[in-house]
Formats: structure tokens, sequence, C-alpha cells
């Protein structure tokens, strides 16, 4: 039997030791601000290195979990709170670790019928070298979010060198993927007990550039709008029903979102990346879609705990 909302101590994770650090701040904040009223307390955490005491000394109910990218969205996370036996928030340690690793959770995605990118895991030093695959095409690191370490390589372009450079710290081996040109598209879903429900389709238009990370979170960095206008029916409705099938073939709980484009010139949509921890910041896709819907964000703040403090 789940506890009543207003007698749970939520613990809200945010900052971590990731890149994603000061998003998570901004979310994290954002969701402890929205808790406030709501449960009998909100404690604010910046998780360190010995978030396991801080977390058996404060003994929570729940754990909002607010960190984005390594350590806080790969599992690690995750597996610290299974130990501890404490409620979370979002995916579990599976369905966390898999997202966070491009190349397989393509393979899981793939073979669940998603449409995903070609391309593959390259040696960052041949990456910086030559040419793996033919231009355009899209350099990432495997195992981050937020577009954080992401070159596009144009026709005429050289090969990225600062891939092969000692500042380089996202791995040695990169994922390269053919660029697909054509509309910017993401889908946030529910995992509801009825099954997943996704809300709707954003269309996101960059300011300048591509959907990197200042696109994403700096104010004026992209332009949203939802329902995405223009795309086909059936497109439209295919970007909701791959991403109720992404969320069930990772093992998806909570909210995730669905990252895809659309080649509108050949009509092929395509499944870029699942995200189990979409940010919540004021320019964040998923509270936005929520709000199209009627869930204004303390809502959904409050539906994410009381998910995660239902009985598994």
């Amino acid at each position: 039997m789940r506890a009543p909302l207003n007698t749970l101590h939520v613990a809200v994770l945010m900052g971590g030791l990731s890149s994603e650090r000061e998003v998570s701040l901004s979310s994290g904040r954002g969701c402890a601000d929205a808790l406030e009223g709501q449960v009998a307390k909100v404690t604010r955490v910046d998780a360190g290195r010995d978030l396991a005491q801080v977390l058996t000394a404060l003994k929570p109910d729940v754990v909002f979990n607010a960190l984005h990218g390594e350590w806080g969205e790969d599992g690690c996370v995750q597996g610290v709170l299974e130990t501890l036996k404490i409620p979370y928030t979002h995916s579990g340690v599976l369905a966390s670790a898999l997202a966070m690793d491009k190349d397989k959770s393509k393979a899981v995605l793939r073979a669940a019928g998603v449409i995903v990118p070609g391309g593959g895991l390259f040696d960052r030093m041949a990456v910086a070298a030559d040419h793996v695959i033919a231009p355009p095409y899209v350099i990432k690191p495997n195992a981050e979010g937020s577009s954080v370490g992401v070159y596009v390589i144009q026709p005429g372009d050289a090969p990225c060198a600062i891939v092969g450079d000692d500042s380089w710290t996202y791995g040695d081996l990169v994922m390269v993927e053919p660029f697909i040109a054509g509309k910017e598209l993401a889908v946030t879903v529910l995992g509801e007990a009825a099954g997943p429900r996704a809300l709707t389709v954003t269309d996101i238009t960059p300011t300048k550039g591509f959907y990197d990370y200042e696109a994403k979170y700096a104010p004026g960095g992209s332009k949203h709008v939802l329902p995405a206008e223009g795309l086909p029916a059936h497109v439209f409705e295919a970007a909701l029903r791959q991403s109720e099938l992404a969320h069930t073939a990772m093992g998806c709980r909570g909210v995730s979102r669905s990252d895809f484009r659309y080649d509108d010139v050949n009509d092929v949509l395509v499944l870029l990346e699942v995200n189990t921890q979409p940010g919540m910041t004021p320019t964040s896709l998923s509270p936005e879609q929520a709000a199209y819907v009627g869930m204004a964000y303390r809502d959904l703040v409050r539906w994410m705990v009381e998910d995660a403090s239902c009985p598994r």
C-alpha cells in the first residue's frame, strides 16, 4: 500500500559529478521547489561520492533523481539506491545503463522494430585521422547525454581532429552515424499503469547551428513548436507509437523522452536515442509537453514521486 504523498520525506538528488552538472542543478532546484507543500519534507542533496552515507543518515522515503549524465543516469546511482532499498524516480539499473550506451541501446531498439541510425563505434584516433564513413556524419560520445561532445562533419570538412586530442575525455570509442537532414522531433512518454503513454510531438528548431548543449538549455537557444506542425499524420502517429515501443523495449519506467530526426524529403523517421531522465529545467521539453496535455509542472513532479513510491 502506498503511503500518502503528504507524509513522505523526499530527497532530491542534483548536481553530481558529470559534465551535465549545471543542468542537473537547474532541474533539481525546480523539482524540489515544486515538491514543497506537496510532501512532508524535501531535502536537497548535491550528490557526491559520499551519497550512500548521506542518504543512510537522511533516511528519505523516496529519492527524486534529478541527476543527468554519467554516474547519475547510467545505472550507478540507481544501483546505490537499490542497495539502500530506497524507492526512486525514473528507470532502474538495467534500463538506465542501457540507454546511456548508444551502441547497445541501438541494438535493442532495432531488434524491437524501431528504426535507428546506421553507423557504429570507431576508435577515436581513426576518426580524428580520416573519414571513417562518407560525410555528412555525426560524431558522438558513446555514453554522454545532452549533446555533449557532439560534432557534425559536412562534405568538404576535414576529419574531426579534436576527437583525437588529449583533451577528449569521453572514451576511446566514439559513435559515428550518418547525418540525417530534416526536422528534430521529441516525444515524452509516461509509464502509466495501463501502459506507456506518449504525450505529443515537439518540433525543435535551434536558433543557430544544430541542437547542441547550448541550444537545449540556453534561453532562446531553440524554438519549440508543440504539437509539431506540418508533419504528415502518419509521421506524427509513428513518432508517438515508436516512443512507446522504445520505452517498453528499453525497460523504462516513469518518464522517458525519445528524440527523432525526420527526413521530410525521403519520408523517413529515425529514433536517435531514448533519454531515461529528461531535463526538468525552464527550457526542457518534457515539462512543456506535460503542460500541453494539462499536467502542470507541479503535477508532473508529483506524478513522478507517486510513481516511484508505488510497490514494484
